[in-house]
């Protein structure tokens, strides 16, 4: 049975808190970002700890403390045992509430999928017992959360993603780019290295503010980022005449222009491939999500 959904215009606390209950899958890469912090999850990374990995020859180097003398007895010839240390992952959650979230056309907008996105990424760092922290980024504020591993400040900061996603509204202006550009560079001082880092927006404009962010993000951290689009804005609906207003002015267009339906197609065919292209150049992992499909379905990594 298809997992539910947050569905309507907006999204509420107890939506988010709810989360934490619904079956995650893992990841489909292994995580690969550790810290330098003890903690509960087991790093990659070889050296001494409390978990047992395996004996090998010894090496020049080695700590004399870990030789396994019964093995060098057996095999008369030095062997030492290697422990895999316990590392923890430092998650941050940066999702985008700002006015060009707040369109949807099917099931939600484009801002409660993002938030449902946020949720359940914050609630498996969690259940994997890791430190999460966050960044809301609002039409006029930003919203800053330290990562903790500690269910009172996840709920805190789901509660800023809820008030600034409900302080949305239409007829409201985008916000300015130096808003987004402080709200990126303010995550770029909280996560200098050792996060996973999810970005979850629609990325409009796709300036070189977020090509600026991800290199210097990517260096350092594993970075992921789920562009959310609505299916309107992917394809024309069907063919017809049509009125849409954003507030203030209201537009007229027929939908049965092939020549329109396939430019508008192509269109966002290429703001997808910029998308796409700006991740690879980047080392950052894209993934695409829209606002009608199932999260986990669709993206994969929760």
């Amino acid at each position: 049975m298809a997992e539910k959904i947050l569905t309507g215009p907006y999204v509420q606390l107890q939506d988010l808190l709810a989360l934490r209950y619904r079956p995650l899958t893992e990841p489909l890469t292994a995580p690969s970002v550790v810290s330098a912090r003890g903690g509960t999850r087991l790093s990659k990374q070889r050296g001494r700890g409390i978990d047992f990995s395996e004996v090998r020859a010894y090496q020049p180097g080695d700590d004399i403390r870990t030789i396994d003398w019964r093995v060098t007895a057996r095999k008369n010839k030095p062997h030492t045992k290697v422990f895999r240390e316990e590392r923890e992952r430092l998650t941050l959650v940066v999702v985008d509430q700002s006015q060009s979230m707040f369109f949807g056309s099917r099931v939600r907008l484009k801002s409660v999928a993002a938030a449902e996105f946020a949720g359940l990424a914050a609630w498996r760092a969690i259940q994997h017992n890791d430190r999460v922290g966050g960044i809301v980024i609002g039409n006029q504020e930003i919203a800053i959360h330290k990562p903790y591993r500690n269910l009172k400040q996840l709920a805190r900061l789901l509660g800023d993603l809820v008030r600034l996603n409900n302080a949305l509204e239409r007829g409201t202006a985008l916000p300015d780019r130096k808003h987004i550009q402080e709200a990126l560079l303010r995550v770029r001082r909280l996560a200098r290295s050792n996060h996973r880092i999810y970005v979850i927006s629609d990325f409009n404009p796709l300036g070189n503010h977020w090509r600026d962010t991800f290199r210097a993000l990517s260096r350092h951290n594993e970075v992921i980022a789920v562009r959310v689009y609505d299916p309107l804005e992917r394809r024309l609906p069907p063919a017809d005449r049509y009125t849409v207003t954003d507030g203030h002015s209201r537009w007229q267009f027929d939908a049965g222009s092939q020549r329109l339906r396939a430019h508008y197609e192509q269109r966002f065919s290429r703001q997808q491939a910029d998308f796409e292209s700006l991740c690879r150049d980047c080392a950052v992992q894209p993934g695409l999500l829209a606002t009608d499909e199932n999260i986990q379905q669709s993206v994969g990594w929760l």
